[in-house]
């Protein structure tokens, strides 16, 4: 008996290489719908699935395949006599190799326009259990679900080399398929309302492999979310590089961090970030201005790091960062003069990127021993709080543009942090420390006379005030201070406050980032 292929695919790339190399090794090739119409049409031979299951495709289509015929040839085992004489007791031939890809889930569900009858129907149900279950054969049945795969197949099998490692590997992979796919109905069906049900998976794609991770004795890949309910890659998925080497690890764990921040101002904004925290944020008209802002926060610590810019890049905010070695700048636009001046820089990685929503709601994993924390990304802006001046003195206009240009920053500080602001930009940045005084401390040192007159931001409340933080920050001339409040000696620092005539609102919010 011939060796028998079974195709249905939607992906018809390859299909008339693949067709003509299997019936020229003697394959008898079933297939189904479009696809054997397509192979008909290269000059392929091929039956019809009906042929084989004596049975016709009804329901428009979505009964062709689930019939005995189809799943006894692929899920018999060849070293079991008593299979192999129940098939030929029944009729039934074995089928050697499924070639199978799914319906354009995926590609459906992200049009604006798609209704749910459409993405119904868009859901394959004969393709995984084809798929399923001669992956499941693998030791032998070759399951092929990419077109990439092809070639090394037809090799394969004109050399009669397929070995049982292998055979796996394209098991695994076709297991990995139906598990993505299901995942992106299941991820479509569910939407946003339920996002922390009983059993969770997530679908990611393979962007790239890096060198290595934080370290060179680490291996690291880079996956994009493949979520079906978002309309299209976004943040550094969507990254188009420009010029420069390859991204590391860490470039993209930064890059995104400086993005991030910065497009989570409505105003031009530059963010200058390294290790993961900035070190300078400032927002003006001019976005070369914001550069310099952010840049003066911290002069020594960009050194080595990335830039994030709201903007596109103007040629004289690339002239403004002649001097400074940075391995990464993200923007989501460039003059052609600041493109030229900044790919002479032989190191530098340019990278250019849709604007981040940072107001859709997202969500972040971070993986822990023996599991996997899950929470909803911090997108509370100003409209999700009611401030309230718990001072004498309340804040002037200038004042409170700053504490919430402050407050907005610090949202993207580790904590515990503490963020100096004035006239729109850092003056000093303290955070990840174990206290909140260090942070503070931290901030007015980098600050120096700068401190005189700006603000204060923190992340959290002040556990202590008298001859701690809050009293260190109002000796220096901080003249306003934003703060969550709800700390037990909440009264004692609006005492030291008003005692320094420093104005204190409080949010009723706080911004950890851990």
């Amino acid at each position: 008996m011939a060796r028998r292929a079974l195709i249905s695919v939607y992906d018809k790339t390859g299909l008339e290489t693949l067709g003509k190399g299997l019936a020229a090794l003697g394959f008898e090739i079933v297939s189904t719908g479009g696809t054997l119409q397509a192979l008909r049409d290269a000059g392929v031979p091929a039956l019809s699935v009906s042929d084989v299951t004596g049975f016709p495709e009804i329901l428009d289509g979505r009964v062709k395949t689930m019939h005995p015929a189809v799943h006894a040839g692929i899920l018999a085992r060849r070293d079991r006599p008593a299979h192999m004489r129940q098939l030929e007791e029944l009729g039934l031939g074995p089928i050697d190799v499924v070639v199978n890809n799914l319906y354009p889930f995926r590609e459906t569900v992200r049009r604006p326009d798609v209704t749910l009858e459409e993405a119904i129907e868009n859901i394959d149900i004969g393709g995984p259990s084809m798929i399923r279950a001669a992956a499941k054969n693998f030791e032998h049945v070759l399951v092929v679900v990419d077109p990439a795969d092809y070639n090394d197949v037809l090799d394969a099998l004109r050399t009669g080399e397929t070995p049982l490692e292998w055979r796996r590997k394209l098991a695994v992979k076709a297991f990995q398929h139906t598990a993505t796919y299901d995942t992106l109905v299941a991820q479509y069906l569910r939407g946003h309302e339920d996002p922390f049900p009983d059993e969770l998976t997530i679908a990611l794609r393979k962007r790239q492999a890096l060198r290595y991770g934080e370290n060179p004795h680490q291996e690291a890949a880079f996956y994009a979310d493949d979520d079906a309910r978002e309309p299209a890659l976004s943040g550094m998925a969507a990254v188009e590089q420009l010029h420069g080497k390859e991204l590391s690890y860490l470039n993209i764990f930064d890059a995104d961090a400086a993005y991030s921040a910065a497009c989570d101002f409505a105003e031009p904004t530059v963010v200058i970030v390294k290790h993961g925290t900035p070190s300078g944020i400032a927002s003006h008209e001019d976005i070369a201005e914001a550069y310099r802002g952010a840049f003066a926060c911290d002069t020594m610590s960009p050194y080595g790091g990335i830039v994030g810019a709201n903007r596109t890049v103007t040629a004289d905010m690339a002239a403004a960062m002649k001097g400074v070695l940075y391995d990464v700048i993200i923007a989501p636009e460039y003059e052609p003069a600041a493109l030229e001046r900044l790919s002479k820089r032989k190191d530098l990685r340019i990278l250019r990127a849709p604007p981040i929503d940072m107001n859709r709601r997202a969500f972040e994993f971070r993986k822990v021993a023996g599991g996997v924390l899950v929470q909803e990304a911090d997108r509370l802006g100003d409209a999700g709080m009611e401030l309230r001046c718990v001072t004498r003195r309340r804040p002037d206009e200038a004042e409170l543009a700053d504490l919430l240009f402050a407050w907005r920053c610090v949202k993207h500080v580790k904590s515990n942090a503490v963020v100096l602001a004035k006239d729109r930009r850092t003056v000093g940045v303290g955070g990840g420390q174990p206290n909140r005084r260090a942070p503070v401390e931290l901030a007015l040192q980098l600050a120096g006379d700068r401190a005189a007159g700006s603000v204060l931001a923190s992340d959290a409340f002040f556990p202590f005030a008298r001859g701690d933080a809050v009293e260190i920050a109002c000796q220096r001339g901080v003249r306003a201070i934003i703060q969550p409040g709800g700390s037990i000696r909440d009264q004692e620092a609006i005492e030291v406050a008003d005692h320094y005539n420093v104005a204190m609102i409080f949010t009723g919010v706080r911004h950890f980032k851990h």
